[in-house]
């Protein structure tokens, strides 16, 4: 059973409902299936973590938005101790909306760092909103839902969404995700991910068979590696299935970028299946 220790506990003396909330939360989390943190390069538009990241939460549920409310008001030493991931200076709610109208005034208004949007918003859905937003200089959005189509997830990502995570993660899944995409990162569970390729897979393929995937220049592990990324497995899932560490398997990712010529998993995965990449020759 989880439990807080050491200051976290001392937090949760003075704020029983903080642990009543957050039991509530982690009870009706399931594990989560897989994530996938795809690098890019650091954007420089990302909101300093000296100060705490000012959040807004879009989400017809009232009580889904006081959770995390609460959830991010926790200290961020309490949050890096009991989570295990570093959020700088925390966060500050500094509005909510329970529509697509609201989203779109709240945010004009207060021009947050980062928004937590669910698409399922009344009267207009959150991308809709997202689409009458604009794309902002430094806001970083999080589609947070309990579920998105294949549809929703390449729109999602064609609005500039960095992060989709479903609302059956764990804490600190949800942590780790924020943080990821303040870095200017994406993340992207493993089903969406999955969407995601099976979606743009037809419109890469191509006949031209000059730029070949080198996949010749390739190991038998790092083929076996290769497919397990494009079925959406995360690094520890890869590690499990070729019985190897966690970091044998990043030694594996870096020889591929340099031999493929991808910089990220994504493009890794893009440019397999552009070229064809034969995902059942290798298990």
């Amino acid at each position: 059973m989880w439990t807080l220790r050491g200051r976290g506990a001392r937090f949760a003396q003075e704020r029983p409902d903080f642990v009543r909330r957050i039991d509530s939360i982690r009870a009706a989390n399931v594990r989560l299936a897989g994530k996938v943190t795809l690098s890019g390069s650091l954007d420089h538009t990302s909101p300093s973590l000296g100060s705490p990241l000012r959040v807004v939460l879009a989400d017809n549920e009232c009580l889904f938005r006081a959770s995390l409310r609460q959830l991010l008001a926790v200290p961020s030493s309490i949050i890096e101790e009991v989570y295990s991931v570093y959020v700088g200076a925390g966060f500050e709610v500094v509005g909510e909306a329970g529509s697509g109208e609201e989203t779109i005034a709240v945010v004009e208004k207060l021009r947050p760092d980062l928004l937590l949007l669910d698409t399922s918003l009344p009267r207009m859905s959150g991308l809709e909103a997202l689409r009458a937003i604009g794309s902002g200089e430094t806001m970083r959005t999080i589609v947070l839902a309990a579920d998105l189509s294949r549809a929703d997830v390449v729109a999602a990502v064609h609005l500039g969404v960095r992060g989709l995570v479903l609302k059956d993660a764990s804490t600190s899944t949800l942590f780790e995700a924020i943080m990821s995409v303040v870095a200017g990162q994406y993340w992207i569970s493993q089903a969406l991910l999955t969407h995601l390729v099976e979606t743009v897979r037809p419109l890469l393929q191509s006949p031209d068979q000059s730029n070949a995937l080198p996949t010749g220049k390739l190991t038998r592990r790092e083929r076996q590696v290769l497919n397990l990324v494009i079925a959406g497995c995360t690094n520890k899932e890869i590690a499990q299935q070729c019985s190897v560490s966690e970091q044998t398997v990043k030694h594996h990712l870096t020889r591929m970028f340099d031999k493929v010529g991808a910089s990220n998993r994504l493009e890794l995965a893009m440019v397999a299946t552009q070229h064809g990449f034969d995902t059942t020759a290798i298990c």
